[in-house]
């Protein structure tokens, strides 16, 4: 069992670090081809943050363990708003924009309720997988369109994802790192799901609830780091865009894979438990969000709340 949590611990830095690598090479080698920056920022660099979910979520599909995959998209959802967002604002008070109200959080409820709808059945289609993919590139399309407009202008979302995108790398180095990105994702995220299940057997865990515990909470933790650095250099908009842009990529881009990969009826406490809990914390960093007295901002009070709610939401499930 020992070995299983080591390699484990090994699969999530070896994960996270190979998709960082592979997110470097491919932009690198898109701009050297020509491609513009927006196209690479919206596209390759805007879901980095979500390989590590992705590929977890593929290689969970592929072993027939659609609750873990299920379970880590929603969990991690859940996990970025009440964990990630707390830690965040436990250290600094958040200030939220009102360009992130009027355009981030309206599509984050919407997608959360288009994820609510797919699972509340208890089955999980290709046809669903599908349409949360063709939604994807909608809404990649749209981001492009309205920057290209004019009309997203320092975005925190477009604008973090266009500022990431390497500049001058030699396309040899950027195509090593592409390889090797390629190469260490699949294996590193296969070792990690099948140490997860390991554990999960020992434990006596159902596959869904070592989705929605281990795998979403280590999966969570390059958001946490990104949110980190964005108070402590106090861009704001920048560590709460990065939650609202991943949590949104999470149900459209992570939780499309599992439709497609492997359709199959899923756990009811998915749509009978977890789902309202993603819900209600979508729901309550909107609330928070909403300014009654002048001033937009989530406070370190408001922070201790969601990371008590993260505690007592582990609690229960475990």
């Amino acid at each position: 069992m020992l070995l299983s949590f080591v390699i484990l611990i090994l699969g999530f830095a070896a994960l996270v670090w190979s998709a960082d690598r592979f997110v470097f090479g491919a932009a690198a080698l898109a701009r050297n081809f020509g491609v513009p920056t927006l196209v690479v920022g919206l596209t390759i660099v805007a879901m980095g943050s979500s390989a590590p979910e992705m590929m977890v979520a593929a290689q969970a599909a592929l072993a027939d363990k659609t609750d873990t995959a299920v379970g880590n998209a929603i969990g991690s959802n859940i996990a970025n708003i009440l964990l990630v967002l707390g830690v965040t604002a436990l250290l600094r008070p958040l200030s939220v924009s009102s360009g992130i109200l009027k355009r981030e959080m309206p599509l984050l409820i919407l997608v959360s309720l288009a994820a609510w709808f797919i699972v509340s059945d208890s089955h999980f289609s290709f046809l669903e997988g599908a349409a949360l993919l063709a939604g994807f590139v909608i809404f990649l399309l749209l981001l492009m369109v309205i920057t290209k407009k004019g009309g997203a202008e320092g975005d925190p979302l477009i604008s973090e994802a266009c500022d990431e995108v390497p500049n001058d790398v030699p396309t040899r180095k950027a195509l090593f790192w592409l390889v090797v990105g390629m190469v260490l994702l699949p294996i590193s995220s296969g070792y990690l799901v099948d140490a997860a299940v390991d554990i999960a057997k020992y434990f006596g865990m159902s596959d869904l609830l070592i989705g929605l515990t281990i795998i979403a909470v280590g999966t969570s933790l390059p958001e946490l780091a990104a949110c980190i650095a964005g108070v402590l250099k106090q861009e704001d908009d920048l560590a709460l865009g990065n939650i609202i842009g991943s949590n949104i990529f999470n149900i459209l881009a992570v939780l499309s894979i599992t439709g497609i990969i492997n359709p199959s009826n899923i756990d009811a406490n998915i749509a009978g438990r977890d789902i309202f809990i993603m819900l209600g914390a979508t729901l309550t960093l909107v609330f928070m969000s909403l300014s009654f007295t002048g001033t937009r901002r989530i406070n370190r009070l408001e922070g201790g709340v969601l990371v008590a709610a993260f505690i007592a939401y582990m609690y229960y499930i475990i």
